[in-house]
């Protein structure tokens, strides 16, 4: 399953460490020096590693609580700053999309076009992204089990594209909690797709009162060493230099000196499980 995505994605095609691989960066693009600096930070992180990697940022947020709540710097103003980054730090970019038009807009600019959780149905929106061409991360719907993604994977394969990815981050619990249902995983990755868990997004507690997301960050790596002991492909953290500044998502995210030594220990389970044979077995 790697190697589909190492074929679509020019940057992975020297990468063979066996080990899974990461999106990672802000919630949102806020600026080009932050950007910069993030991403810088992580590629040096995951090059010791070998850990492959692509850097995560929102070009826009369309999908607010509040009305006053931070969208963006500008549409074209971020997407440029996340082709800077590919270009200048050499790793390949994910942004999320949210409407048909925005599809062959982004993909100038991007390698990765996301699909948002409650926008994993929307059909034109999944045709749209797959006719660019583009790798497809589409995020399980918050609503749907792991086996109801088999349609989504079908509307952008029945439209000429095989580049996949499908990522699980939890389902809605109650009226303001997600959980996350382990065996999510294994039923996607019977699609024959890349499976990404979203780490910092299903530690989400969202619909607050006060219209501000909550999150529990202290379980970040809980549910990270969880996805690799079950097997995912990919990790998804949403990460900040100072996360109680951020200007979206702040409330759930890893802080960016603590990268480091939460991967460094994955990527010791990880291949504490190779040596076993437990990934193969949990594969199979």
């Amino acid at each position: 399953m790697f190697a589909q995505l190492a074929n679509a994605l020019p940057h992975f095609r020297n990468t063979n460490s066996g080990q899974f691989f990461l999106m990672a960066g802000p919630c949102v693009i806020e600026g080009e020096d932050m950007a910069l600096r993030i991403a810088e930070r992580i590629k040096h992180i995951t090059d010791k590693l070998q850990i492959p990697y692509i850097f995560k940022g929102s070009y826009r947020k369309a999908n607010r609580s509040r009305l006053d709540s931070f969208t963006g710097i500008g549409d074209e103003t971020a997407l440029r700053i996340l082709q800077k980054v590919g270009r200048e730090i050499g790793v390949p970019t994910v942004t999320d999309i949210h409407e048909t038009t925005e599809a062959a807009f982004a993909a100038e600019y991007v390698d990765v076009l996301q699909i948002p959780a409650f926008l994993c149905r929307q059909t034109d929106l999944l045709i749209a992204a797959a006719k660019t061409g583009k790798v497809v991360n589409v995020k399980k719907g918050q609503f749907l089990s792991g086996d109801a993604m088999q349609f989504a994977v079908d509307k952008v394969r029945q439209s000429g594209n095989e580049h996949v990815i499908l990522t699980e981050r939890g389902n809605s619990f109650g009226y303001s909690d997600l959980v996350v249902d382990f065996r999510n995983l294994p039923a996607m990755q019977q699609f024959g797709v890349p499976v990404v868990m979203d780490v910092t997004h299903s530690l989400q507690k969202p619909n607050q009162s006060s219209g501000v997301t909550g999150g529990q960050p202290a379980l970040i790596e809980t549910i990270a060493k969880a996805a690799i002991a079950v097997g995912a492909d990919g990790l998804f953290i949403e990460t900040h230099p100072t996360p109680a500044t951020a200007k979206s998502d702040g409330a759930n995210m890893l802080p960016l000196d603590q990268l480091e030594g939460l991967l460094t220990r994955l990527t010791a389970l990880r291949q504490a499980l190779q040596d076993t044979g437990s990934i193969e077995a949990l594969s199979a």
